[in-house]
């Protein structure tokens, strides 16, 4: 394999924060010329079954996926694991710890919003999530378009739900070096998820991409729907620095909301090692 393949290794279903069933999301890959596809539900493994089959019974090459929520130097992180065994017993249990803290942090979120006189988030939040262990901040942006307090969830996080805003709650995940641990002895490869969204500075980014390496992390997103062409052909150049895997994936939640469409992303450029090299003997056919 190449780096010139249609690998979709990034998307959400209703097992976390997405829209479309599993089953669905099969479909619309293979439908939009999608190789390669994992789903990457949020500290979740639920849909894993799933997913495997419909993407078998359309003929489309299938990775295990999740992403991992980790705090690192005070900011919410995520990693990306692929390819990994989900039936581990200590990837499943980091799992369940790692979302246990989402329904407190749910009640909080709402309790202030309310303060600003938007009552009944929790409530609201909690008819979009299809995982109720799952609830998160996208099932509480969703409820702020229903209500009318935004007109779109991209309105919602400039407004609401982010640090210094109405609404957020800070929450401690796993470390980056659990996420890393739990994925690797899984049988997988741990890859940074978006690494262009964290805003850090670049001695922060420095120790995210050392600290990462040094724990057995493999691979980075070059090529993500939150990214530019410029941020591209930054992070090809941290993969290369770091002697990183590159992967590739549109982050995809719903047809609505998503503005990167499964499997519509470029190619990743050239010179780099693709994540799906270092796990050939673990696609399913």
């Amino acid at each position: 394999m190449t780096s010139i393949l249609n690998a979709d290794l990034h998307c959400h279903s209703v097992v976390s924060d997405g829209t479309l069933t599993p089953e669905e999301l099969a479909q619309r890959a293979h439908r939009n010329g999608v190789e390669l596809w994992a789903l990457t539900d949020h500290d979740e493994v639920g849909g894993q079954q799933r997913a495997g089959v419909a993407a078998r019974a359309v003929g489309l090459q299938y990775l295990t996926g999740t992403e991992i929520s980790v705090t690192f130097i005070g900011r919410t992180v995520h990693i990306v694991g692929l390819g990994f065994d989900p039936d581990d017993s200590a990837l499943r249990q980091g799992l369940v710890q790692t979302r246990g803290g989402r329904g407190q942090r749910a009640k909080e979120m709402s309790a202030g919003l309310a303060q600003i006189g938007i009552p009944g988030a929790y409530e609201g939040a909690l008819k979009y999530a299809g995982n109720l262990e799952l609830i998160s901040r996208t099932h509480f942006a969703r409820f702020l378009v229903e209500v009318g307090a935004c007109k779109d969830t991209n309105e919602v996080f400039r407004k609401y739900l982010t640090e210094g805003k109405p609404g957020f709650v800070e929450h401690r995940w796993a470390t980056l070096k659990d996420a890393v641990t739990w994925i690797t002895r899984a049988g997988g490869v741990a890859v940074i998820a978006h690494p262009a969204r964290y805003g850090f500075t670049a001695n922060e980014e420095f120790a995210l991409f050392t600290e990462f390496k040094l724990h057995g992390g493999q691979g980075v997103e070059v090529v993500t729907g939150s990214h530019t062409t410029a941020e591209y052909q930054t992070y090809a150049s941290m993969a290369r620095e770091f002697e990183l895997a590159a992967s590739r994936g549109s982050d995809f939640h719903s047809p609505n909301e998503s503005h990167t469409e499964l499997g519509t992303l470029p190619y990743l450029p050239g010179n780099l090692t693709p994540v799906w090299e270092l796990l050939a003997d673990r696609i399913q056919h």
